[in-house]
């Protein structure tokens, strides 16, 4: 009941000197808004560049053919010196291995995507042309990439087979060289080199403008994608890879994975003085940009929260001013029978409710500053529930921090020099 009277005093005594306590909580109010804006645009901008990480397959692992460390306890150093630039056939990842891997791990696998990449060339039809990127790949490609098909279908293990030149194209080539046609079934032609070769449309896929270009009102470059072998029987390329890209199974253990991966891959090697494999994926990389930046908002949050221990400063200054101001009631209350204890509770709650007050109203200031400075810099707005609860938390301790002087050196006062006082 106590605790109401002091809590109920308080609030009386803010609201007959509405302008002080406004003044008072204006730097509780500017700190608390600062550190949780900060921290809201931090989150943000984190969770806005791990979403996009993830989305880019940061749980993929890509397993590629590297050169040996010198060290390694073979001849591969004199090796080196003679060997080309490229690994030979013989150093290439094979269909055989990939094949054994399935086998391996089994259900452990989602899928196994392979590539071939052809190049860059322009895509012609009935007068019309537009830039491609030519890219070969398996079957498994699509649910690796998570690739989402406008219209018709993905390649087949018989178009494989029987080397057809199909392709899957973007809405962006199909509207440059077919606008208001059904983009299904049409053909173009794409001249590589001497020779000009003839693809079907199969598939189209909606095309994502990164910003790039945004200035330019030339068709962009979008990826064109056909079957593996095509681009081989295109490129004159080695049966087997350089590197391929795994994809495991949904609540696989990535780390777990790559580690087995490497390992299984690497067995293949024991005997190959110059090149072995190497396996890496993004999440490592994910979980490291997000300690930094988790770090780097954190470290600007602390610096924002320096105003708030001079709000309490300015907390501590009002509530001195207020025992001056107050000497006579604390003197009478003192001859009443009130002890210095109560007298010390009533000063430290409403040194409290200033600055929770002041949180309370820093809280909403941070939080729309927050969602302003996300949206401005294009990401989702994120509040900081940690940031909100760390604010109101270190609020009702500089309440009591500060407030604790101005409570004591009321509660000590005599009370006859407190009644004489004028």
């Amino acid at each position: 009941m106590l605790l109401f009277e002091n809590i109920s005093m308080a609030v009386s005594g803010l609201l007959a000197n509405k302008m002080r306590a406004l003044l008072t909580m204006l730097g509780i109010i500017i700190g608390i808004g600062s550190v949780i804006g900060i921290m809201t645009v931090g989150d943000s901008l984190q969770s806005s560049v791990t979403e996009s990480m993830q989305s880019m397959g940061a749980n993929n692992i890509t397993v590629s053919v590297t050169t040996k460390d010198e060290d390694d306890e073979t001849d591969g150093g004199l090796t080196r010196l003679f060997m080309p630039s490229d690994p030979s056939d013989e150093d290439l990842l094979t269909d055989e291995m990939i094949d054994d891997y399935r086998t391996a791990f089994g259900d452990e696998v989602y899928a196994v995507s392979l590539t071939e990449s052809v190049g860059s060339y322009t895509a012609e039809s009935g007068g019309e042309s537009a830039p491609v990127s030519i890219t070969g790949v398996n079957n498994e490609y699509q649910a690796a990439e998570d690739l989402e098909l406008m219209r018709g279908r993905f390649f087949t293990d018989e178009d494989a087979q029987k080397g057809r030149k199909v392709a899957v194209v973007s809405d962006v080539l199909c509207d440059a060289l077919f606008a208001g046609k059904e983009p299904i079934g049409q053909s173009f032609t794409v001249a590589v080199g001497t020779n000009v070769y003839t693809f079907y449309i199969v598939g189209t896929y909606e095309y994502e403008d990164m910003g790039l270009g945004m200035f330019s009102s030339d068709t962009p470059t979008t990826s064109m994608y056909i079957p593996l072998t095509a681009a081989k029987d295109i490129t004159h390329a080695a049966k087997g890879y350089s590197s391929i890209t795994v994809v495991g199974a949904a609540g696989a253990d990535t780390q777990s994975l790559l580690r087995r991966t490497q390992g299984f891959f690497e067995s293949y090697y024991t005997r190959n003085n110059a090149y072995t494999v190497s396996a890496s994926s993004l999440e490592s990389i994910v979980d490291v940009m997000s300690e930094m930046l988790g770090t780097l908002s954190t470290a600007i949050a602390i610096i924002a929260g320096i105003s708030l221990v001079v709000g309490g400063i300015g907390v501590m200054n009002i509530m001195l001013v207020s025992v001056t101001e107050r000497t006579r009631e604390i003197g009478t209350r003192k001859a009443l029978g009130a002890t210095n204890g109560s007298i010390r509770v009533q000063f430290i709650v409403e040194s409290v409710i200033i600055c929770l007050i002041g949180g309370a109203i820093g809280i909403g200031v941070g939080t729309a500053l927050g969602a302003f400075g996300a949206n401005l810099l294009g990401y989702a707005a994120r509040p900081s529930v940690r940031a909100i609860v760390v604010a109101v938390s270190f609020s009702a301790a500089i309440g009591v921090f500060f407030g604790y002087y101005p409570a004591n050196k009321a509660a000590k006062l005599d009370p006859i020099e407190a009644l004489r006082y004028e």
